[in-house]
């Protein structure tokens, strides 16, 4: 019996759009990631801050899920820039097919990284702002 076949690309995708609720993760290792279940209790615990301090800036509100996100870029640009023979080795072991990245991931690659740099710098500046001058700036 083969193991399905881990497509590199759609699994760097799913990284930089949902890996903030680790999507990817749960494609490329199944449901029972413990990475991938810590991605999703980003959720619950804005959910709790939300409930637990309703006067609290929209923006701490949403940090559970802004830092979840952040290291969801980071793991696409990981999967994304890892060796094909490697990713193979390491998700396609059993399923009898190779991986062949093409321009698309290049191009998936660069919007991740312009994405994730601004949202990282983004939060950074954002927290500083609220943490130092209560907000001021915005």
């Amino acid at each position: 019996m083969t193991k399905p076949h881990k497509n590199k690309t759609l699994a760097t995708f799913l990284a930089s759009l949902l890996g903030g609720f680790g999507v990817h993760r749960f494609y490329l290792r199944g449901s029972v990631d413990r990475l991938g279940l810590m991605h999703v209790t980003s959720i619950p615990i804005a959910g709790m801050i939300y409930g637990l301090a309703p006067e609290a800036d929209w923006f701490f509100k949403a940090l559970p899920i802004v830092i979840s996100y952040c290291i969801g870029f980071i793991e696409a640009l990981v999967i994304g820039l890892t060796p094909d023979e490697k990713f193979d080795a390491k998700f396609n072991a059993g399923s009898g097919k190779t991986t062949s990245s093409t321009w698309i991931l290049a191009v998936l690659l660069v919007a991740t990284m312009m994405v994730g740099a601004v949202t990282l710098i983004g939060t950074i500046a954002r927290v500083f702002d609220l943490l130092y001058t209560g907000g001021a700036y915005g």
